[in-house]
């Protein structure tokens, strides 16, 4: 077996950053830019045939090499562009919207995106609560979905989602699950928790990049639904070019357009890897390391914003000092890449292929800008952005 260090030539930007921005970003797998150049030369030398050769089915081989990370059986996954369409997909199953039960019941710290979405709809009334407690109290007869994030994006917080999943199905309401966040760095296993929908995207801990968002919809419920925010790679038979819809079988029906191909080409390179690795061994790695983050933060006096609890904690800690943009811009200009989020403080996630020395380095570094006022220099600059 491969030590997690030996994965480290597999990722370019490692050479030159201390790269611990993966629960927005991850690094770019070096065969990714291989990948890109094969859907180049497939284009160049195949043309057109290039769609019979591989092309038009990647949302859902791509999608099924997702189902498998995240315990989805085949067929039952596929690709978009990113979360906000797939669950615009999956809320026009609904429509139209029956009064009697309108509701989404949305947790405040949810990724505020879908958010978006569902307050834009006429007739959907959306239910903010607290946290993942308030949303077992809330959903009632009048809930249509409850769209749950599995791991919350600012403390990198796991969400107690059974609870929330099991009183939805008592009403007959539908748990889209949120894994963008947990997906590659949290073991996960959707036809296990029984989960309606999910959905989730590659930029972060999948480290598949953006353009591959990905849905997952339970196999049981997938036929009696029929969106409405569809498209012809969602048709049976697509290229009869037919006058009136006929959805295809599986997931495949919550598809739209013509696909984002060279995104798919590019994310498979890093599905490889976390295939290749596995979710389990990474997970122990990323307790490992985010237990080393706060210790090393309490040792230092700095303030811990992510759960203690490594039941509750997923791959991301997130650490509290004054004026933070401004310390991130100076790590930043240090070659340290990371960022924050309002209210929240500087979040850090280390991936398998980081090392603890970088851990307690950029730690270092926070407590010597603190100390030192070297990111005083920034406050004003980072006010005005």
């Amino acid at each position: 077996m491969r030590s997690l260090a030996d994965y480290r030539s597999a990722f370019p930007i490692l050479e030159h950053t201390t790269y611990l921005i993966n629960h927005s970003l991850a690094a770019m797998p070096a065969k990714a830019e291989e990948r890109l150049a094969e859907y180049a030369r497939m284009w160049r030398e195949r043309g057109i045939r290039a769609w019979g050769e591989g092309w038009w089915t990647m949302p859902m081989t791509v999608g099924d090499q997702v189902g498998r990370i995240v315990g989805a059986p085949p067929g039952s996954t596929v690709m978009h562009q990113n979360v906000a369409v797939a669950e615009a997909v999956v809320l026009s199953a609904f429509f139209p919207i029956d009064p009697a039960r309108n509701r989404v019941v949305y947790e405040r710290g949810n990724f505020p995106s879908v958010r978006y979405l569902y307050q834009a709809q006429p007739g959907v009334e959306v239910v903010v609560c607290e946290d993942d407690g308030a949303i077992v109290d809330a959903i009632d007869e009048r809930t249509l979905l409850v769209p749950i994030s599995h791991v919350l994006f600012k403390t990198g917080e796991i969400q107690d989602v059974g609870p929330i999943i099991r009183r939805a199905h008592e009403v007959g309401a539908h748990v889209i699950l949120d894994c963008y966040q947990s997906a590659g760095i949290v073991p996960l296993d959707v036809t296990a928790l029984d989960v309606d929908f999910a959905v989730g995207g590659s930029v972060k801990w999948l480290c598949g990049g953006p353009g591959n968002g990905w849905l997952y919809v339970r196999p049981d419920l997938s036929e009696g639904l029929t969106p409405t925010f569809t498209g012809w790679q969602a048709h049976e038979t697509p290229f009869g070019f037919e006058e009136e819809m006929r959805y295809a079988q599986g997931a495949a029906r919550f598809l739209t357009g013509t696909p984002n191909v060279p995104a798919h080409y590019a994310a498979t390179a890093g599905y490889d890897l976390i295939e290749e690795i596995g979710v389990e061994r990474i997970r122990a790695n990323s307790l490992r390391q985010t237990q080393l983050l706060i210790d090393l933060a309490d040792e230092l006096g700095l303030e811990v914003r992510s759960p203690r609890d490594p039941g509750r904690r997923g791959g991301t800690v997130t650490l509290f000092v004054d004026e933070f943009p401004a310390v991130h811009k100076e790590l930043a200009e240090r070659q340290i890449l990371c960022d924050f989020r309002p209210d929240a403080g500087i979040r850090l996630g280390p991936h398998f292929y980081n090392t603890d020395d970088e851990l307690r380095f950029v730690v270092a570094q926070i407590c010597e800008i603190v100390e030192t006022g070297a990111h005083e220099r920034h406050i004003g600059v980072v006010a005005r952005h």
